[in-house]
């Protein structure tokens, strides 16, 4: 498989492409999924720089994450294998105070209940009290904070700070554009991702340690 022409292809939002590309690394059960996705994600950079260079316009983005999404579903089976029997862990996902962007956060959400979670999805623009509040009432140990503007360090950081300070034991896992190892070490975060599939990897190994 040419993951650079896959790669492309999801920038030129090319769907019968994709499609057709993703399909054929499934016939073997898809052992070569984790490049596609890969490539599909670099894809998506494409087309945010073409976005941002006025090439793109919001329609396209809009497109290009429901072609991401339908890439996501063809890939997950192979991604995360058979979901695990008894009980579902449960945990909470949101995007943080004052980002409004669900495309990536969505996608995580959809691995992550292929991979067995039982995912309170909070939506956007999530508040730390919000969070809080429901990681309390519903007994949730494991916390997935989503981003993609700058300014949303600031919220993950007072989303944390927010959990701590109410004694809550759960661990937390920051992903999208602005965060990295410093970021997430800074704001007192367990762990950091930037591709969903390090994020499912990282909650599993976390839901496997509180079974």
């Amino acid at each position: 498989m040419d993951f650079e022409k896959l790669a492309q292809a999801m920038g030129d939002l090319d769907e019968d492409a994709v499609v057709e590309m993703l399909e054929q690394v499934m016939e073997d059960g898809g052992s070569e999924a984790g490049e596609a996705m890969e490539a599909c994600q670099k894809g998506m950079e494409l087309v945010g720089s073409l976005f941002e260079e006025g090439e793109y316009f919001v329609g396209d983005l809009i497109y290009a994450g429901e072609l991401m999404t339908q890439a996501v579903e063809i890939l997950t089976p192979a991604l995360v294998g058979s979901e695990s029997s008894g009980p579902k862990t449960k945990m909470i996902l949101c995007t943080v105070k004052d980002d409004l962007h669900d495309i990536g956060k969505n996608i995580v959400r959809s691995m992550l209940e292929a991979a067995g979670f039982d995912v309170v999805d909070l939506g956007i623009d999530v508040a730390p009290e919000k969070v809080v509040e429901v990681a309390k009432e519903q007994n949730i140990k494991i916390v997935a904070l989503s981003g993609v503007l700058t300014l949303a360090l600031d919220s993950m950081k007072d989303t944390i700070d927010a959990i701590r300070a109410a004694g809550l034991d759960c661990k937390v896992i920051i992903g999208g554009a602005p965060v990295s190892e410093e970021a997430a070490a800074a704001m007192g975060a367990d762990e950091w991702a930037h591709s969903p599939q390090k994020t499912i990897n990282v909650c599993k190994a976390w839901a496997a340690e509180l079974a």
